[in-house]
């Protein structure tokens, strides 16, 4: 067998491929690459409606895409125009409704930006980051107009109104390039002053053969200079989120980085440029002349072709793919070997540590030891307004975000326990692979029915051996999701791939061996290697113009629904099950519409069940969160109000696992069933919730 490959989740559109300003930082107009002279000016149409239409296609081909976001660039994107801008929003909305969910951004260096422009920008739904370097006397340090003149009063004024009232839904926050001659503590001041929602800290392009400019009495330059916005940041109580800082403490907790500059995430975005060509990120244009050229083109080629270009795939290797110097460093999980641009040298490549690696690592350790002046909330928090909207039933895409990564840290936390209490090459392997692949390996740990294995395995209900050979399959999941090798021997005859599918051994075979996402066996120890084909069976999915899940009818652990899993389906019950489905999906699209958001974030797998006699209504395991139990109703119309329910008592059982919500067990039943509108919300026994619990009610009785 061979795994799919990787998906893009970022799409940059180089909508316009000029500027009106003349910063002499810029990597795009001032660094190696010069391609931009050769470039049309405007994305034209034809441009415009073929990458839309890729994206889309690209959405499809992976059913594991819940979101995909989308940067409007340039040059300077506002260049374009308003209507332009408005007719993309539009037409990527129309192309990706039922596919997954958009989320749309635009980076802008603000001098354009006037009333009307705002009113389009919160109408469409563009979230706006505002390229500002901080106080007067830095920012017109480089971001200069073609005359010389600074751009400062300009682009605080359009901070200013994109951040008033009636605009502030589409401020995404601001992003400051750093130069270590700027006094530190005034470009931080000078921004929190602007009462920003994000800022973003960004090292300046460089590589080894064009260092940065640095203090010689002081090394570390970059790293003196962000530990003392850091610090001054703590002191004011974090007041805005920074996505520098919040990555090393993500790294540290094992989570992934949010900034591509740091973890060992695996890169997810692609360029496209205004002539249609697709590239790798553009900060490559530091390195040489067309470095992020990859000879494919919207008109003729699928992101997918793309994705399989030697410089996309380069940066996928994991920690394999670093550097010796990298590769032995105690903070590498968190660096990640900084931005992949920053290494290249011109004698080997990137083959090697980052150009401002001294700096990463003596930040890095900063802020791991920093005292903590007030406890600091996780990402998978809910705010109040998250809570809310759960608790009403439905959930905005933050809320739903937080769900999800709320299951995730509980599912880490559950398979490090497993590991650690039966050690051995399946443990050693999946600890090594997250090391690596961090990205990957939660992706895989995400499966619903491997956080039924866990709880068993923890509570002693599983034998050792089905334990450790559980341990083996998921570490050769994740190896073929990364395409990285991997050789296990499995003990059984029978081994089951989370995610993937089911692959029976013949008697006396070899060790199992995952290479460059292909799964190959040997026929005898020490014998030819050949792919996995007769004996493999794949996990099938669910396909719908709504969403898309895992028809997992063989994993071994999928039997916690109450009701005996159904077999294997044979072609004719599939086709039935995949007809249903669809029927279903457009039936709670038109019924049902502002649940759909909830389906398609939570619903991952669906288990056959046998018979109506058994279940009389959908099952949900708690340990496996994102999978429903069901047996096959009649029509299609019962079906679409099993899978709603189904997926509303997945959030009621995840904001549990988040807050207690009643003192009893009963009350918390009676809360459930009001949740589910199986009972009216007056029926909650109001005196016996918590706090939690009687904020619920509340929203229920409207």
């Amino acid at each position: 067998m061979t795994a799919g490959r990787r998906a893009f989740r970022q799409f940059v559109l180089k909508v316009h491929s000029r500027c009106d300003l003349a910063c002499d930082h810029c990597y795009v107009y001032r660094h190696a690459d010069q391609s931009w002279r050769r470039r049309p000016q405007v994305m034209a149409d034809d441009v415009i409606t073929a990458t839309v239409s890729r994206i889309a296609e690209h959405a499809r081909a992976h059913p594991e895409l819940r979101r995909v976001h989308v940067i409007l660039h340039g040059g300077e994107p506002l260049l374009a125009g308003s209507e332009r801008l408005a007719r993309i929003a539009a037409a990527l909305r129309t192309a990706l409704d039922g596919v997954c969910a958009l989320h749309l951004r635009m980076q802008t260096n603000g001098l354009l930006l006037d009333e009307e422009f705002c009113r389009m920008l919160v109408r469409e739904g563009i979230a706006v980051g505002i390229s500002l370097d901080g106080d007067r006397a830095s920012h017109d340090r480089h971001r200069v107009r073609a005359n010389g003149t600074g751009s400062y009063d300009a682009v605080v004024r359009a901070v200013r109104l994109i951040g008033s009232p009636p605009h502030r839904a589409a401020f995404a926050g601001l992003l400051c390039t750093v130069d270590a001659a700027n006094d530190p503590v005034a470009v931080h001041d000078a921004l929190a002053a602007l009462d920003p929602p994000r800022v973003d800290f960004l090292l300046p392009h460089a590589t080894w053969d064009r260092p940065p400019w640095r203090d010689p009495a002081r090394p570390a330059t970059y790293a003196h200079w962000l530990t003392t916005v850091h610090d001054r940041w703590a002191a004011a109580g974090r007041p805005f989120p920074v996505r520098l800082f919040d990555s090393i403490e993500a790294g540290r907790d094992g989570a992934e980085s949010f900034t591509e500059a740091l973890g060992l995430g695996s890169p997810d975005l692609v360029v496209v440029e205004t002539d249609g060509e697709i590239e790798q990120a553009d900060w490559l244009k530091t390195a040489a002349q067309n470095a992020p050229s990859t000879g494919f083109h919207v008109l003729r080629d699928s992101f997918d072709d793309a994705a399989a270009h030697p410089g996309f795939l380069a940066q996928r290797g994991g920690t394999d793919a670093l550097s010796r110097t990298c590769q032995e460093c105690e903070v590498v999980r968190i660096c990640g070997g900084g931005l992949y641009g920053h290494r290249h040298r011109a004698a080997n490549g990137f083959d090697n540590p980052s150009v401002y690696c001294e700096d990463l690592f003596r930040l890095i350790g900063h802020v791991l030891n920093a005292p903590r002046e007030q406890p600091v909330a996780r990402p998978h928090t809910l705010t109040a307004h998250g809570f809310d909207s759960l608790a009403a039933g439905d959930g905005d895409d933050e809320a739903l975000d937080a769900l999800l990564d709320a299951e995730a840290s509980v599912r880490r936390m559950l398979m490090a326990a497993v590991c650690a209490a039966y050690p051995g090459p399946g443990a050693s392997a999946l600890n090594e692979l997250d090391r690596q692949w961090p990205a990957a390996t939660a992706d895989t740990l995400r499966h619903p029915y491997l956080g039924t294995w866990a709880v068993r395995a923890l509570e002693g209900r599983l034998t050792a051996r089905a334990v450790t050979e559980r341990l083996a399959e998921t570490a050769l999941a994740v190896a073929l999701r990364t395409g990285c090798e991997l050789r296990l021997e499995p003990p059984r005859w029978r081994a089951h791939l989370p995610g993937l599918g089911r692959l029976t051994l013949p008697p006396g075979h070899g060790p199992l061996l995952a290479r460059g996402g292909t799964l190959l066996r040997a026929t005898r120890p020490g014998g030819p290697e050949l792919p996995v084909t007769h004996a493999w069976e794949p996990v099938r999915r669910l396909v719908t113009p709504e969403f898309t899940v895992l028809l997992e009818d063989g994993d071994p652990y999928r039997d916690g629904f109450g009701a005996t899993p159904a077999p294997r389906l044979d072609a004719a019950e599939l086709a039935l099950w995949s007809r249903r489905f669809t029927e279903a999906a457009e039936l709670l699209r038109d019924r049902a519409g502002r649940r759909l958001p909830g389906i398609r974030a939570l619903l991952r797998a669906c288990t056959p069940v046998r018979g109506e006699g058994e279940l009389s209504a959908v099952a949900v395991d708690p340990g496996a969160f994102g999978a429903l139990g069901l047996a096959l109703p009649r029509d299609a119309t019962a079906l679409a109000g099993l899978i709603e329910e189904g997926v509303q008592q997945m959030k009621f059982n995840a904001l549990t696992d988040l807050f207690d919500l009643a003192a009893s067990a009963e009350a918390g039943e009676v809360l459930r069933a009001a949740y589910l509108d199986r009972l009216p919300p007056a029926a909650v026994p109001y005196d016996e919730l918590t706090a939690h619990g009687r904020r619920m009610a509340a929203v229920l009785r409207g």
